[in-house]
């Protein structure tokens, strides 16, 4: 939804040129500052505001236009009212970059640590020595470049399943690299999940895009020794499209693997799943497997991938991965 037009005062030339490009980048906010530094008086100011053509949103920050304030508009405002280097972060960030697809109701915003501001409400402010310059399309509000939003949501993290989903949907939704995030993940003294991440970003750097994922190709799969398949392979659908199966072998018979838990997988995809199933039956076969299958059942659904492999030429022998592993021991 676009925003209001800008309103700047009765008559344009009253207003100088640079103040509506910039309340026009701004998303029609400006700050107190910014309207002093461009020339316009105080007074102009106070008649915009008592005349209804402007509002104020926060102390000294301006919306200058009537109605709504929406959602870019509102950003704006929090990030000029909070300050010089002031940029969104953590979630905000987040749905920014398009890491996450809903709208966190607290907006979060990093300032330098020498600084103290009052957050309005609906803000929660975080204090850093950290200040690198900001990622600013046009348009948008300054807001952490993705590794920086990454590794605070992991330094955030309650659970390590979270750091998962949060790490592989940023290299399933193509938004960072390996090297780099290994550096964002570096520079920071302090890390909760450090060791963790190490191995992370390796897995998801390789292919592997979802917490189920990850959870079957460290438990299932390498943990008793299973031959690595190709992930996210590409095939051609019926209709043309291209499609992904998570788990492939080619040199196997073509053995499909797919991991579909509800837990990480909406419920409109199943009719999708189904059809790439039935497609992958006519040159291979499918083996699907869910959240409690590769959480709770890892050995029994190893040795059942395994018993697949064999029948398909796999001269290789399952590894226990624990002494009482039930991939080894049949019961």
């Amino acid at each position: 939804m676009s925003e209001p037009a800008v309103i700047l005062g009765s008559v344009k030339n009253q207003i100088p040129r640079s103040l509506r490009e910039l309340a026009n980048l701004q998303a029609g906010v400006v700050s107190r500052k910014q309207v002093l530094t461009s020339g316009v008086p105080v007074g102009a100011i106070a008649w915009n505001l008592k005349s209804g053509r402007w509002q104020q949103v926060h102390a000294g920050v301006y919306a200058t236009f009537t109605g709504p304030v929406g959602r870019n508009a509102g950003l704006w405002a929090i990030v000029l009212y909070c300050g010089p280097q002031a940029r969104l972060s953590h979630e905000t960030a987040a749905e920014l970059h398009g890491l996450i697809d809903e709208r966190f109701p607290l907006v979060r915003v990093t300032i330098p640590k020498n600084r103290l501001v009052r957050p309005p409400e609906g803000v929660a402010i975080h204090r850093s020595g950290r200040m690198s310059r900001p990622w600013q399309p046009y348009g948008l509000p300054p807001h952490t470049f993705i590794e920086e939003t990454i590794v605070d949501l992991v330094q955030a993290a309650g659970n390590l399943d979270d750091v998962i989903a949060l790490v592989t949907r940023a290299f399933g939704r193509k938004l960072t690299s390996e090297p780099h995030l290994r550096r964002a993940a570096a520079e920071r003294k302090k890390l909760r999940w450090r060791r963790e991440l190490d191995e992370i970003i390796s897995m998801a750097a390789g292919g592997t895009h979802s917490v189920l994922e990850y959870r079957h190709d460290r438990d299932v799969q390498r943990a008793h020794g299973l031959p690595e398949p190709v992930k996210q392979a590409r095939f051609r659908k019926a209709d043309g499209m291209n499609g992904y199966r998570d788990r492939y072998y080619p040199q196997y018979g073509g053995l499909v693997i797919e991991l579909d838990g509800k837990r990480f997988h909406p419920e409109e995809r199943r009719g999708r799943d189904q059809e790439r199933d039935n497609q992958a039956a006519v040159t291979g076969s499918t083996l699907r497997y869910g959240w409690t299958d590769v959480t709770r059942k890892a050995c029994e659904t190893a040795r059942q991938e395994a018993d697949a492999l064999c029948h398909r030429g796999w001269a290789g022998q399952v590894k226990a991965c624990s002494p009482g592993c039930r991939a080894v021991t049949r019961g």
